[in-house]
């Protein structure tokens, strides 16, 4: 996966844009500017991803729907948006704009494809007739909006950084890896629950944006280790490598004596400074004498 889009940003990279989150969030104000609207006008009714209008001729639907805000307005909302900002950014630093630009518009992709996927099931499966799915259509429609699109953006970042320390509800210091698992929960939960309920509109939202992370999941090349090849290399290496006498170590540093033993996650280089072949744990690598 990753020679293809690597193979792809070499092609169309230049295309790519930048700070992409910062034109989404401005999406976002537009779309609270648009609720704003008089109650009349119901501006918005005409703006969601409505699968059953676009193939009426509503094609624009195809695109407005993300001026859809994925929450209402409320005092707390500057607040999530400087977080979706901060991020969001982050994760294009991460991944570079090309890769963040896919992982974005694939999961916009995607929410169309499911938007289409659940009226199929209610027209196909569950024999719904033409009036009875434009009233469903239009009641339960705004499910598909760039909410779990956001979501998977959170996700992916508390993939990256597990270990980075966010102030959840404003004051209380907890990891990002937890909050991930908490809300990889709740989607599990509200997943199962949309089944039970019949609630087409909502498994098919988040199934689709689970299909996004999973994609951007292989492709940090997490699973690589799974692969039948690397697991085969894997094994006939460790046939063909002879067992080292106990006590015989394969890194030591010169100055500190410490080597993988004592701690597996340090890192040992030999410096090029040095006559002779002096190898320096990651603490000591920079700040050794070099022996002349």
């Amino acid at each position: 996966m990753n020679n293809f889009i690597d193979k792809m940003e070499r092609k169309i990279g230049r295309y790519a844009i930048v700070n992409l989150t910062k034109y989404i969030i401005g999406l976002y104000v537009v779309g609270y500017i648009l609720q704003f609207a008089p109650a009349s006008a119901n501006i918005t009714r005409f703006l969601s991803l409505d699968p059953y209008l676009v193939l009426k001729g509503q094609i624009w639907r195809l695109v407005t729907w993300v001026l859809i805000p994925p929450r209402s307005f409320d005092l707390l909302i500057i607040i999530t948006l400087l977080f979706y900002y901060f991020v969001g950014t982050t994760m294009e630093r991460t991944l570079g704009s090309f890769r963040y630009n896919l992982f974005i518009f694939t999961g916009m992709l995607l929410m169309i494809v499911a938007s289409f996927a659940t009226l199929l099931v209610y027209s196909k499966v569950l024999g719904l007739n033409s009036e009875q799915l434009a009233a469903i259509m239009n009641l339960y429609s705004p499910a598909f909006s760039t909410y779990y699109i956001q979501m998977m953006v959170f996700l992916s970042f508390a993939i990256c950084y597990p270990d980075m320390q966010v102030l959840f509800m404003l004051f209380i210091p907890l990891k990002v890896k937890w909050l991930g698992i908490f809300y990889g929960l709740v989607l599990a939960y509200n997943s199962f629950m949309a089944v039970k309920g019949s609630n087409y509109f909502l498994f098919f939202a988040i199934l689709s944006q689970a299909i996004n992370l999973l994609l951007f999941y292989l492709s940090l090349g997490k699973l690589n280790h799974m692969r039948p090849k690397e697991v085969k290399r894997r094994t006939e290496f460790k046939r063909n490598t002879q067992m080292r006498p106990k006590g015989i170590t394969r890194h030591k540093c010169a100055v500190c004596g410490r080597t993988e033993e004592d701690d597996p996650n340090l890192e040992f280089r030999f410096c090029s400074k040095c006559n002779g072949n002096y190898e320096y744990c990651q603490d000591h690598l920079f700040t050794h004498e070099h022996v002349k």
